[in-house]
């Protein structure tokens, strides 16, 4: 069982130490370590680790902009902290874009990547459907079911209302939450891929999507494990974004045989 604590820099994490290369998992903007719940308990067997990123969950951010870097520096203080040389590092959607960064500076700390729902070479209309969202998000309206149907089919919602629940809850967080919100979700808005630093990354790398992720799509995926030296892809049949808890045990089932190649 995780026992959750901060290190030296305030950063909220857990681990669970079996005595084997962690897996360290990375979520998306808005979330916090609880996503990850279907793997850690899928996963109870190795070392994990989860985390609140910068300005989410129970780890503070007390600067007007965040970047990747300021994540990627994160991460490596909380490993850094428990005395960990190697991680397999798996990140969702803006943790995919932070494990990337992750990974091109500080190669020798990774032993095995894995991205879900990756943006990655938006088109111009890509690009401008979620900076719409951004600003919207910056009125502070409610975040709406629409939203949710982007992560999750209808069919999955319908049959986990409890899973709608939580995540309309943890979305709909207001003041200093949404502020911090609201600055990961410009850097994830904006974000350009920089494709000459993915190319340097050597790691084993396994790219997953959903078949049906609108924002992180298939071709996206494809495009991207084919400008990495060393990946592969796998679609999740009919997953959305949030396919790592809709089709958790196809997405677990792949990053075990992966990680254990």
């Amino acid at each position: 069982m995780s026992t959750f604590n901060f290190d030296n820099n305030q950063n909220y994490f857990g681990f669970i130490d079996n005595k084997t290369t962690p897996l360290v998992f990375v979520h998306g903007v808005g979330l916090d370590h609880e996503m990850w719940k279907p793997q850690i308990n899928f996963f109870k067997d190795y070392s994990t680790i989860r985390y609140d990123l910068l300005g989410h969950g129970k780890t503070i951010l007390e600067k007007d902009s965040v970047s990747l870097s300021d994540f990627s520096n994160q991460l490596l203080s909380i490993i850094n902290f428990l005395k960990i040389d190697k991680i397999n590092l798996i990140g969702f959607s803006l943790g995919s874009l932070i494990s990337i960064d992750f990974s091109s500076k500080f190669q020798n700390r990774v032993n095995s990547l894995v991205l879900i729902g990756t943006t990655y070479k938006r088109t111009e209309e890509q690009r401008k459907l979620v900076i719409d969202r951004y600003n919207q998000a910056k009125l502070n309206k409610p975040i709406s079911k629409q939203a949710l149907k982007r992560w999750f089919s209808d069919d999955y919602l319908e049959k986990h209302p409890e899973t709608y629940n939580e995540f309309m809850t943890i979305l709909n967080k207001e003041t200093d939450d949404h502020k911090n919100f609201l600055k990961s979700y410009e850097l994830f808005s904006n974000h350009v891929d920089e494709i000459k630093n993915i190319r340097k990354i050597n790691c084993k790398t396994l790219v997953m999507t959903g078949s049906n992720d609108p924002g992180s799509t298939p071709h996206m995926s494809r495009e991207l494990s084919g400008d990495l030296s060393n990946a592969k892809f796998i679609e999740i049949p009919d997953g959305k974004h949030l396919c790592s808890i809709e089709c958790a045990d196809v997405v677990n089932n792949n990053i075990k045989n992966f990680i254990e190649i």
